[in-house]
């Protein structure tokens, strides 16, 4: 069952409406601004092994908790900070997944600097297969397996499938030309 299915027998309206906000207006939809996709990768890392819901609950505690996702600022987290990050119950305290994201991020600063973006650095790599990306995400990024790469580039409008051709979202999405539609 696809997500666009899926929302419509969710039963409680909560919940529904948490994962209809985020179908409607987020996923698979393009991102140009790099701290945006930052805080997409933190999310969909931080989504490994838990359901997304959970993730979609938390989220405003985790850009309180990572700076708005401000890339610059979480590459120079202290230890205090991941100490002070382990100790939020408003996110994930996971030690790998806060390491990652605090190493991600000067990942990122490094293909800043060499691509001029990380949105640069998606599109310098486009089209690969999903093999592809996993491969270059193992290598770029910590804490990025197969799951999280695949979720993250549908999510940002890099891999198709992220809605069922006939959604109504998925029209709104081919007017903003996502990256699958260009090969």
């Amino acid at each position: 069952m696809s997500y666009c299915t899926a929302i419509e027998t969710m039963q409680s309206e909560e919940k529904k409406a948490l994962h209809k906000n985020y179908h409607d207006y987020h996923y698979g939809f393009p991102i140009h601004d790099d701290n945006e996709l930052f805080g997409r990768l933190i999310l969909e890392i931080n989504q490994a092994g838990l359901s997304w819901e959970t993730i979609l609950k938390k989220e405003t505690s985790f850009r309180k908790a990572y700076s708005n996702f401000n890339i610059k600022k979480v590459a120079t987290y202290t230890e205090a900070d991941r100490e002070r990050l382990l100790a939020d119950a408003g996110i994930i305290r996971n030690k790998l997944k806060v390491n990652a994201a605090i190493e991600n991020a000067k990942t990122i600063l490094a293909l800043q600097k060499e691509f001029g973006s990380f949105e640069k650095w998606l599109e310098h790599h486009h089209p690969k297969t999903k093999e592809e990306w996993v491969k270059l995400f193992k290598k770029t990024f910590r804490f990025t397996g197969g799951e999280i790469v695949n979720e993250f580039l549908m999510s940002i409008g890099y891999l198709r499938g992220a809605h069922d051709e006939n959604c109504p979202v998925h029209k709104q999405i081919l007017k903003q030309k996502p990256m699958w539609q260009k090969k």
